[in-house]
């Protein structure tokens, strides 16, 4: 090999090596993308948001029917903004989640809520559930107990008992779930707006001024959620018992209803609720509808804050 070979390879080795360097310091590194769901425990994708400082004290939210995790984002970014981790699942059958065809019972929607507790590896967290949810909350400690829970707040919840039966005479009469059902199957998308426009946010009381967008966001959500999975739901909310899941409550509870509810009346439910749980506090809203969590989101917001530091 004469003089000018070995130069020209050894230029040649010299920008090659430059051109790989420069590559490699220009190539941004592949970053993993964290999935937004965890499974459910057959297999359903239950769709999560996590928001806040991962350090921060946890607030675990369940919605209501037929909605999703979006129902409390006003509360979610106000407790997040101020240090804390909040999480909130879409139910299976609603919003993002899976719409799988059996499993919408509160036994399995309890055990999803475990499923999501267990694969975020949640510890000492304040559940917080409205409506449905709250029932969701009672089955779940019924179910799984306390070891990941520090305090739990019932907010507008189903329970003990929303249904009339032969050993609840008191509950809401049967003919309202009868018609629940029939009109989940004639017309959903008309039954989720007259709810909305009607009762749910005391839309129809004299004076009232009903909000386009409060309605339109239920109508949304409803929409997002499976037919099936809704209508599944109507008995779960409607029928369950979680007398002796309240019973087995061991942790500090806060219960809140709306004085004026026409959804879940608070004197079979939150009140009922505060009697059956040991210690719990019950903060009424003289004039608060069922949907509290729009239509008194700052009070409400600032209640759940007091509760939690406590």
């Amino acid at each position: 090999m004469n003089a000018f070979t070995r130069i020209a390879l050894a230029a040649t080795l010299a920008i090659g090596g430059f051109a790989a360097q420069t590559q490699a310091t220009a190539a941004p590194a592949q970053a993993a993308i964290a999935s937004p769901y965890v499974a459910a425990n057959d297999g359903t994708p239950l769709y999560v948001k996590d928001w806040g400082p991962k350090n921060g004290p946890v607030v675990v939210f369940s919605h209501g029917w037929p909605l999703n995790a979006d129902s409390w984002e006003s509360q979610m970014q106000f407790l997040a903004e101020r240090g804390y981790r909040v999480i909130a699942h879409d139910r299976r059958g609603h919003g993002r989640s899976g719409q799988p065809w059996a499993g919408n019972n509160m036994d399995q929607y309890a055990d999803d809520l475990d499923a999501v507790l267990r694969t975020l590896d949640v510890k000492r967290a304040t559940l917080v559930g409205f409506s449905t949810g709250g029932g969701e909350v009672a089955r779940y400690i019924g179910r799984h107990g306390t070891a990941r829970v520090a305090k739990a707040v019932l907010v507008s919840a189903v329970t003990p008992i929303m249904g009339q039966s032969p050993s609840h005479p008191e509950g809401v009469p049967t003919a309202v779930f009868d018609s629940l059902r029939k009109a989940s199957l004639d017309n959903r998308a008309q039954l989720y707006k007259d709810i909305a426009g009607g009762p749910f946010f005391g839309f129809n009381r004299p004076g009232a001024k009903p909000s386009t967008g409060l309605v339109d966001s239920f109508y949304v959500q409803g929409m997002q959620a499976g037919a099936k999975a809704t209508y599944d739901s109507i008995e779960a909310f409607f029928h369950s018992d979680f007398r002796a899941d309240l019973k087995k409550f061991d942790i500090p509870t806060l219960v809140i209803h709306g004085a004026d509810d026409q959804i879940v009346p608070i004197e079979t439910t939150g009140r009922a609720t505060a009697k059956l749980v040991k210690g719990a506090r019950l903060i009424e809203y003289a004039d608060g509808p069922h949907g509290i969590t729009d239509t008194h989101k700052d009070r409400l917001n600032h209640d759940l804050l007091d509760f939690i530091r406590q």
